[in-house]
């Protein structure tokens, strides 16, 4: 092949590959299916949130006044009880002789005090007659006396006996439901130090959380006292669920803890269906003030980045924009936007990961109803 034929080959080259590319750079770029929404603008109640764990109201730990091995047990672990209702028997034996001989005791006291009592009578007669000496008299009562504290002495360590035989018969304190760590029939138990068991009230249960220091601050600022937003209170289950109750705020910490720089708070929650069982967390909702005309956009559309929130909205010619946005607080399943939309954009809330700036988009409009997050209504 000679000079000339190469060099019109190389140009021949050139000018297909040339028209390969202009053919190629023609192309339209493909439309990124996608789902969005109409940013939504409304009066908006805002709610807080926290998060919290069921606890029983009242957790009693249930103890033997006496001594002694378990001789019966009359409840099972887990069983719903009444205050009142009898858990467990001390045996009783040897309690039931100490009453039998603090009776004989004070059977015995009082014959005795009879007895000096109608020798003071006989004494008064015979001294007014001037039978016999004064101090012989003087003498006699004072034994009396002395007979009459040994009767009380002895009546007061009959009714402790009363009382130990009695208190062999351990019953529950307060409604609610036993433990399953219960001591069994044989086990010997430790007068005032021995757990038998622990009962826990049912009925209500309260949910102990906390808010922070700026939350506080936040809520004082506005005016909401916890007369205002911690009367009606929802409670958010594990499973996304809204407990069917509402609940109130019952006790407030003193002060601020010192290691976390929270106030710890209570909130108390009917429990009929004995649904709610201590140990379970879950999520305090408190309704606040009401923001006007304020802009709602659902939490799935919001991207983050390297400590930035933005979200990708259509443009004029329905091309993928991204938008850098400043978030307020959470509504449900939606977020309050705060600043860098308008009510007029429309949010990309899926297929935003496939999507570059300037991407067209193929659109398809959803609403609130389309979306799935759990507790969306």
């Amino acid at each position: 092949m000679n000079r000339k034929s190469i060099i019109w080959l190389t140009v021949l080259f050139l000018m297909v590959t040339a028209g390969c590319s202009k053919q190629q750079s023609a192309r339209p770029a493909q439309e990124v299916v996608v789902k969005a929404m109409q940013v939504i603008q409304q009066d908006t109640p805002v709610t807080y949130e926290f998060v919290g764990e069921i606890i029983a109201k009242d957790e009693v730990q249930v103890k033997s006044e006496v001594s002694g091995n378990i001789s019966r047990k009359f409840v099972n672990g887990g069983d719903t009880i009444r205050a009142g209702q009898p858990l467990f028997e001390i045996d009783r034996r040897k309690y039931a002789a100490a009453v039998a001989d603090a009776q004989a005791q004070v059977a015995q006291a009082q014959a005795s005090f009879s007895n000096i009592q109608r020798d003071v009578t006989r004494y008064q007669n015979l001294a007014s007659q001037g039978g016999i000496a004064i101090q012989i008299l003087d003498t006699t009562v004072s034994q009396a006396e002395q007979a009459e504290a040994l009767v009380k002495a002895y009546q007061a360590k009959l009714e402790q006996a009363q009382n130990d035989l009695s208190d062999t018969l351990i019953v529950s304190p307060v409604n609610g439901r036993i433990g399953v760590n219960e001591l069994s029939v044989g086990g010997y138990v430790q007068a005032g130090s021995t757990v038998l068991a622990t009962v826990s009230t049912v009925d209500p249960v309260q949910v102990r959380f906390s808010m922070s220091e700026n939350e506080y601050l936040k809520f004082a600022k506005m005016g909401n006292s916890p007369d205002a937003w911690g009367q009606n209170l929802k409670l958010i289950l594990s499973d996304g669920s809204e407990y069917p109750l509402p609940g109130h705020l019952e006790q407030i910490d003193r002060g601020m803890a010192n290691q976390t720089g929270t106030l710890a708070m209570k909130a108390a929650f009917d429990n009929p269906n004995q649904l709610l069982v201590p140990g379970m967390f879950a999520r305090i909702m408190a309704i606040g003030e009401t923001r006007q005309g304020a802009l709602l956009i659902p939490q799935r559309a919001v991207q983050e980045m390297l400590g930035k929130t933005f979200v990708t909205v259509a443009g004029a010619n329905k091309e993928a924009v991204t938008k850098p946005i400043k978030l307020g607080p959470k509504i449900g399943n939606l977020q309050v936007v705060e600043e860098g939309l308008t009510p007029q954009d429309i949010v990309v809330v899926e297929g935003f990961a496939k999507t570059q700036p300037g991407s067209p988009l193929n659109i398809t409009m959803i609403g609130l109803n389309d979306l799935t997050i759990p507790g969306t209504k």
